[in-house]
């Protein structure tokens, strides 16, 4: 069982509350939820929609074709109808039995909420899409009175969704999973991230407002209070990303979060960082750009641009995660990381994965240890002298807060300096303090990349490689290409700076097409593998219009494109 709900109309017409309402109910059912949003840069009006594709098997990405349109407006049905499945079913608003000779279902919904609530008018529409389904609304009702604190409200909407129950005839048959686990969750990428922020210990989040990267900035401030967290809305991003340097040298664990146009601004809070080597993760959450872009869209294009946004060089690490589950531990990683090493660490993703709801497993705190990478000021022997930016084999210096080291002084310099923290012009000084720092990059490399998850047979005839959000998209493409006979092969990438290439080493002398998919227009991961792996790509899948892939669309461009 594989359905695709879709509820389009315009921005202020109530998709959201839809959407999550029945996301919730689906889930709480137990069918997998894969849950994704298409809206427009606007309060109202506009063309939206919502997609909750539901099954009884894992989902990994969103689908094309609709089995019921949720239609809040003419224009949705005109915009969705070449999308809709051969059985599929329109739901509308309307004189009742007008259409319904070409799978359309009219329903007078706002005359049958008129004299009840009108503003719960929504709520027949989705009384209807459970009957269709022939579901039990228990669930339904309960994701109801959670939404709505109001007792009157309550009742007004489970009236409505009883009368739109009654209103239809069931149209697909599908059947409610038997096993329940109560320890999955359903969340979104931002979501995951906060979580994930939360869990590590954070203390102080900074950010400007910026769609899409909003939802941590809200998800902390919602549960400061409660976590014992500081949620600042800075007047902008480079002062966010300051407030956030400041954090951390007063010796909390800090974050910041934006995306592409924000980040722009921090790049000198960026090599700030780096030359202070003082601990951040960055929250970059990527939408189209250049400037404005598509504010609420979704791409993939600023790779290179995060890897090389500041002046000189520095070690840093950028991590692509390529799930909502995957986001929460690669968050935790990202703080562990950024203070191991005193670099700054990006969380690199995008709109679809930071907007898209998944069923993901409940997450395993137990195993997770947190390490502060601070020293030990019982365990500092008493007669030596502290120097922040102490020469070692490593490369890293022993880090410790102002007043931690009782009559020592924790110097930090925006400005090239010596072990101390004093400004210096001295060339061979110079020299001497960048090579420690990049030292840095060099136990990086040995010790902490993850190289790409490979699915796949042995010696694939080609090899799909994509990083982040397209995980989802490649993996369920890459099974129908498997399914149908193609010798297929999947590297998928979360961490993207440095480059891990053993795993893509090992699977080029057997593949002898390379083909990487990206959300961007010029391939930045291909060029970025052919310049530190010195292998050609053979074939660039790329696609910029602000849509993420769909599988589908991924399995007809290889057999259009490349399997020929």
């Amino acid at each position: 069982m594989d359905l695709n709900i879709v509820v389009a109309g315009e921005a202020g017409q109530g998709l959201q509350t839809l959407n999550e309402i029945m996301s919730k109910a689906f889930f709480h059912m137990g069918f997998e939820v894969y849950s994704s949003k298409d809206y427009m840069s606007r309060i109202r009006g506009g063309h939206n929609f919502m997609q909750i594709r539901i099954a009884d098997e894992e989902i990994s990405s969103p689908r094309r074709d609709i089995d019921i349109l949720l239609a809040l407006n003419e224009e949705s049905v005109e915009i969705h109808r070449d999308e809709l499945m051969p059985s599929g079913v329109i739901l509308r608003e309307g004189e009742e039995g007008e259409g319904e000779d070409d799978g359309m279902i009219s329903l007078p919904a706002g005359e049958m909420a008129s004299e009840i609530n009108p503003r719960a008018a929504n709520t027949v529409f989705l009384g209807a899409v459970w009957k269709l389904l022939d579901l039990s609304t228990d669930e339904l009702e309960k994701v109801i009175r959670k939404r709505f604190r109001d007792t009157d409200v309550q009742e007004d909407n489970i009236t409505l969704l009883q009368q739109g129950y009654e209103a239809v005839e069931p149209g697909f048959d599908i059947s409610t999973p038997e096993d329940v686990d109560e320890e999955r969750l359903l969340l979104d990428g931002n979501q995951a991230v906060g979580l994930g922020a939360a869990v590590s210990g954070v203390k102080f989040y900074s950010a400007y407002p910026m769609t899409p990267s909003t939802g941590v900035l809200n998800f902390l401030a919602s549960r400061q209070k409660q976590l014992g967290i500081a949620v600042e809305q800075a007047e902008d991003e480079l002062a966010a990303i300051n407030m956030a340097l400041g954090a951390s040298f007063a010796g909390v664990r800090a974050m910041t979060g934006t995306s592409g146009g924000g980040f722009s601004l921090m790049a000198e809070g960026y090599g700030l960082a780096g030359i202070m080597e003082t601990p951040v993760v960055i929250a970059e959450v990527q939408r189209p750009g250049p400037a404005t872009g598509l504010p609420t869209r979704t791409e993939q294009a600023d790779l290179s641009f995060v890897i090389n946004a500041h002046q000189g060089e520095f070690p840093l690490k950028v991590i692509a995660p390529r799930t909502a589950g995957e986001a929460f531990y690669e968050t935790v990683r990202a703080f562990d990381l950024a203070e191991k090493y005193q670099i700054p660490v990006v969380l690199l993703y995008d709109q679809f994965l930071a907007d898209t709801k998944q069923v993901t497993e409940e997450f395993d705190l137990e195993n997770i240890e947190l390490k502060r990478h601070l020293i030990s000021e019982e365990e500092w022997p008493e007669d030596e002298e502290y120097s922040r930016y102490e020469m070692t084999e490593s490369g890293i210096s022993p880090r410790a807060y102002p007043g931690q080291l009782e009559d020592e002084v924790v110097l930090q310099d925006s400005d090239e300096h010596d072990e101390k923290g004093f400004i210096i012009e001295d060339a061979d000084k110079r020299e001497e303090i960048v090579d420690k720092r990049m030292r840095k990059l060099k136990k990086m490399k040995r010790e902490d990349l993850t190289e790409p998850e490979y699915v796949g047979p042995e010696k694939p005839d080609y090899l799909l490689v994509g990083w982040g959000s397209t995980y989802g998209p490649l993996h369920e493409a890459r099974w129908n290409l498997d399914e149908n006979g193609h010798s297929v092969g999947l590297l998928s990438f979360s961490d993207v700076w440095p480059l891990p290439t053993a795993e893509l080493e090992k699977n080029r002398c057997y593949s002898t097409e390379l083909v990487v998919v990206e959300n961007n227009a010029t391939g930045q991961l291909a060029s970025l593998i052919e310049a530190e792996s010195g292998h050609d790509v053979d074939y660039r899948l790329l696609k910029y219009n602000g849509r993420p892939f769909t599988a589908q669309e991924i399995y007809s461009r290889m057999k259009e494109e490349v399997i020929v």
